[in-house]
């Protein structure tokens, strides 16, 4: 049975819903015909209705039709390729299920399996400074992926001695000439998703069915009915007062292309990519402020590229102290000769921090000079988000507002700022407590 829908926006015929009406043997024919003419009218009218079901969409062909949607309407590249690593362990489980038949069970069972550990996934972490290694063998790290067959992004995780998986470990190994155990150190632990990770397999799942309800394909989400596991929300870590003393004073003896990265990254909370993104021409040397409207980014399929923010008010004009203007001044002094000296081989593209050539920086390069700086002046870990974390909870603890704060991180909500900070918020709330003591209990 049909009931036809009609045609796309593409103009093209769009596959009618259908349906099977199984008859009786018992039945006589005109019982038969009378129960399929019913059956017929009523499945018509929930077509038209929007509350019919397709029976033969399974899962993981609709999942491909909205993420294909999704990329066509403009979702950003890095969001569509984490929806494709995501359907990597959602298709085992439901991919080969109609959609009409998916069950929340269905979905808990998938969670359920998803927090196991996962077994027989050894990791391996580079025990050598393979950046080192590599600059003694005249490699580069694109080189070394193009010898290896190894995805860049997997390359640079090595180097940056973060885990990476034993097979790709042996592969690099074997590229650089060695052994695995010469290079690399095992880790044979069991590893467990986090609930946080979970709520995205969760939140994928129910996009899809989300879609398939506005189509009319089913009638109800059962991503709703579903119990995904709860997140546990982490304090945020960030850098004390001294701490921060520290780093600025190390930084010191730094080059000033990376002197003025981390103290930009410091001063207005901005993401990695942001920095990275920010252009001279969005630089208001008038007014002391910068415009963060661009985002630099990598993906394993199309290498370093530009995007917009994370969200639409994460494009928000920042106010700099004179002291970071004039931190920028000196720079674009540095970079300018730099320019001169490199002649034709700087194709310049207006970053403010740039390749030798001119070219996007990697944002794995900011990690990879970050944990190596602290390595060399025996500095705590240093990540770049923990400078955003710091400047939020140095605001707080001095009085600023959720609103004023929100608006400088660039947050799509306040309440996102304020859920993020909320054990800031108290301990800013407790020093309050104090003061009010000074001020009005103290005895004079």
């Amino acid at each position: 049975m049909r009931v036809h829908r009609g045609r796309g926006t593409d103009g093209k015929q769009l596959k009618p819903w259908t349906a099977t009406f199984e008859v009786s043997p018992t039945w006589t024919e005109k019982s038969a015909r009378k129960k399929a003419e019913a059956f017929a009218a009523t499945f018509e009218k929930e077509c038209r209705e929007g509350v019919a079901s397709d029976s033969r969409q399974k899962f993981s062909a609709y999942c491909d039709y909205v993420i294909a949607m999704k990329e066509r309407t403009g979702v950003k590249h890095s969001t569509i390729v984490r929806y494709k690593e995501l359907t990597g362990r959602i298709y085992p489980a439901i991919g080969h299920m109609k959609l009409k038949d998916i069950r929340p069970d269905h979905l808990n069972s998938l969670y359920a399996q998803l927090a196991q550990p996962e077994k027989g996934n050894a990791q391996a972490t580079a025990k050598v400074d393979l950046a080192a290694l590599l600059k003694e063998k005249h490699l580069t790290r694109q080189a070394l992926a193009d010898i290896s067959s190894i995805p860049l992004r997997a390359i640079y995780a090595a180097v940056k001695g973060e885990t990476v998986k034993k097979e790709v470990a042996e592969t690099i190994s074997t590229a650089l000439g060695g052994d695995m155990e010469a290079f690399f150190s095992l880790d044979a632990k069991e590893r467990t998703l986090s609930g946080k990770t979970i709520r995205e397999y969760h939140r994928l799942i129910h996009t899809v069915l989300d879609q398939a309800v506005k189509e009319g394909l089913v009638a109800v989400n059962v991503a709703d009915r579903s119990t995904p596991p709860k997140v546990e929300q982490k304090d945020v870590n960030y850098f004390q007062p001294e701490q921060v003393a520290a780093i600025r004073e190390a930084l010191e003896e730094e080059p000033i292309k990376w002197r003025t990265l981390v103290h930009l990254l410091l001063i207005t909370g901005c993401r990695r990519g942001e920095v990275l993104g920010l252009k001279w021409d969005k630089v208001d040397f008038t007014s002391n402020q910068a415009y963060i409207c661009n985002n630099v980014l990598y993906s394993a399929d199309v290498g370093v590229y530009e995007d917009t923010p994370k969200t639409e008010r994460s494009k928000r004009y920042i106010s700099l102290p004179a002291e970071t203007m004039q931190l920028l001044r000196q720079y674009r002094a540095w970079q300018s000769a730099e320019r001169l000296r490199l002649g034709a081989y700087y194709q310049d593209q207006g970053f403010v921090f740039a390749q030798d050539n001119g070219g996007p920086m990697h944002p794995d390069s900011v990690t990879t000079w970050l944990t190596r700086f602290s390595k060399r002046h025996g500095l705590p870990h240093i990540n770049a988000h923990a400078f955003r974390h710091t400047m939020a909870s140095m605001l707080y603890f001095n009085g600023a507002d959720s609103v004023s704060i929100s608006k400088r991180l660039g947050h799509a909500q306040v309440s996102t700022t304020a859920n993020i900070y909320a054990h800031v918020i108290e301990a800013a709330d407790k020093k309050n407590a104090d003061i009010l003591a000074d001020v009005f209990l103290k005895k004079a």
